[in-house]
Order: structure tokens, then C-alpha cells, then sequence
């Protein structure tokens, strides 16, 4: 009788142990537990720690809530200026709704995967080239909110979306580098044409003072005969201002002024008397006999020549 006891208490204590270990869950801190008792939808979610189940009666179901990275695979379209292009995304999203994302769509990652794919060959159809290129932050936004709108109904919320590449034809890209050179080159060009404005500015100025002081010449061609002699050279090119030579003829006296009274305001005073008087011309008369040619010497007639006789008449 005691054993049959012992028995009975041993397969109860087994059965209480099958049944705790069936009906005992534990759902981590990043899952919810939705409960379906015989195949209707429980209101309330379990949440994280340990939770108790009626075996048989009750299925649970995890539903992980970290944010998913999940790559779109590259989809090849043309753009909206027929530009063949092949472009990849990534998308970031998270389940915030557990009941719904396990009643309301088979396989939530499947459906949000290829509403993705949809949705970025449906951006690439609607912009330009150079949005793909350059204004990517304005079509991820765009990308997201195609995406959204029906995740909101799968109890998934999607939080960023980025294009990662945008592939190119060769051809294309050769016809962007060439492009790019000459518009390099433009701006190179451009800005090498501002400098010699401003150069030729400068030197306008420079050549102003330098007129104002015509001993600035020289000192000017002094250092560029000491900037050429410093370098290693066994031919020395000096050039020689037409104005250095007028400042020396200036400077030099004149036939009817003493040595001493040497002066640039002198020499400059009688070269403007000399120019304010106008060129005086000898006239002369055409009856004078200075004005007339000379005549080359007469030549003497030729002797006369001796004409014959005459016949006599015949009788």
C-alpha cells in the first residue's frame, strides 16, 4: 500500500513537474509574447521576464523589437533623363506593435524587404541623375515615407533609410570624368585671368610712380641686374630702357649752359621751349639760282657732212 502511494506521489510530482516546465516561459528584455488560447488573440502581451502558459490550451510567440538591418538588394532602373543606373539601399526598422506584427502580415521581414525594393525602383524612376548623386538626404527621406505609410499596419515602424552606391555605366562615367576636367579647367582659366587683371593693375600703378620719378627706373633696373647676376650664368642679359636714356640726356648739360647749373628742372624747362616751338623751314624762291638744278654741260652739234657733186644733164 506504501509503495503504491510512493508511486502515485512520484507520478503526480512528475506530471506537476511536466506540466510547470510546459506551461513556465521566459521572454527576454528585447521580445514580447503574444498569447493565442486555442487560436484567438490574447489582449494582453507578456512581457519580458518569466510568464505561465496553459500547455495545450496556449501558444506563445516571440516577437523580437531590436531595431533590423536589412540590405535591399541592388535594383537596376533609369532615371527620369534615361540614365541607366543600378542603385542598393539599406533600411533600418523595428516591430512596435507585437500583435499586430504577427497578425496582421504573414511575414513581416519578407513584406517589408520587398516593399523596399519596390519603393527604390519606384525613387529611381522619378529623379534625375544628379539627385542620385548629390541630393541623396532628400530622396532617403522620400524613400522612408513610401516605406512607412503601409508598415504603420504591419505594427512596424521604420526609422532611416540610406542609398549606400549608385552604380554607373562606363560610358557614363567617362562622360562625367571629361566633364569635370573641363569644367576644372574653366575655373582654372578664370581664375588665371583674374590674376593678370590684377597683375596688370598693379603694374599700372607701379608704371604711374615710376613716371613721377624717372630715377626709379634705374633703381629698378639695378635690382633686376642683381636678382639675374645671383644665379650662375656666363651670359648676363641687361636690358636698357629707352627712359634711362632720355633721363641721362636730360641730365647731361647742354652746349650753351655752364656745368654747374645742371638741373632737371633746367634740362626739363628747355626741352618743353623746344618742343612748344614749331620746326622753322628755309623757303626758297624758284627764280633763285641756289634752287635751280645744274645743268648738264651743252653738246656740240656734229660736223657738217660733205654732200657729193651733182651729175651733169645728159645731151
Amino acid at each position: 500500500m506504501v509503495e503504491e502511494l510512493v508511486t502515485a506521489g512520484m507520478v503526480a510530482a512528475s506530471g506537476c513537474l511536466a506540466y510547470v516546465m510546459a506551461a513556465a516561459k521566459v521572454v527576454k528584455q528585447y521580445e514580447r509574447g503574444v498569447v493565442f488560447r486555442l487560436g484567438r488573440l490574447r489582449k494582453d502581451v507578456r512581457g519580458p521576464g518569466f510568464t505561465m502558459i496553459v500547455p495545450i490550451v496556449d501558444r506563445i510567440r516571440k516577437v523580437n523589437l531590436q531595431i533590423v538591418t536589412m540590405p535591399v538588394p541592388a535594383q537596376d532602373g533609369i532615371t527620369r533623363d534615361n540614365v541607366t543606373v543600378r542603385v542598393d539601399a539599406v533600411i533600418y526598422f523595428k516591430v512596435v506593435d507585437a500583435a499586430d506584427a504577427v497578425v496582421q502580415v504573414e511575414d513581416y521581414r519578407f513584406a517589408v524587404s520587398q516593399m523596399a525594393q519596390t519603393s527604390l525602383r519606384s525613387i529611381i524612376g522619378k529623379s534625375d541623375l544628379d539627385d542620385l548623386l548629390s541630393n541623396r538626404e532628400k530622396l532617403n527621406q522620400g524613400l522612408e515615407l513610401m516605406i512607412d505609410s503601409p508598415a504603420i499596419g504591419w505594427g512596424v515602424q521604420i526609422d532611416r533609410v540610406e542609398i549606400k552606391d549608385v552604380s554607373l555605366p562606363e560610358a557614363m562615367k567617362r562622360s562625367m570624368a571629361r566633364q569635370a576636367e573641363a569644367d576644372r579647367e574653366r575655373r582654372a582659366r578664370v581664375i588665371n585671368a583674374d590674376a593678370e587683371l590684377q597683375a596688370s593693375k598693379k603694374l599700372a600703378e607701379a608704371a604711374g610712380v615710376m613716371s613721377e620719378q624717372p630715377a626709379a627706373l634705374q633703381l629698378r633696373l639695378l635690382q633686376t641686374v642683381v636678382a639675374v647676376a645671383a644665379e650662375k650664368n656666363s651670359t648676363l642679359v641687361l636690358p636698357f630702357p629707352v627712359e634711362l636714356l632720355r633721363f641721362l640726356e636730360r641730365a647731361a648739360p647742354q652746349p650753351g649752359q655752364p656745368e654747374g647749373e645742371e638741373s632737371h628742372g633746367g634740362s626739363r624747362a628747355v626741352d618743353a621751349q623746344a618742343e612748344s616751338q614749331p620746326p622753322q623751314v628755309e623757303s626758297r624762291s624758284p627764280q633763285s639760282p641756289q634752287s635751280q638744278p645744274e645743268q648738264a654741260p651743252a653738246k656740240a652739234p656734229p660736223p657738217p657732212q660733205a654732200v657729193p657733186p651733182l651729175a651733169p644733164p645728159a645731151a
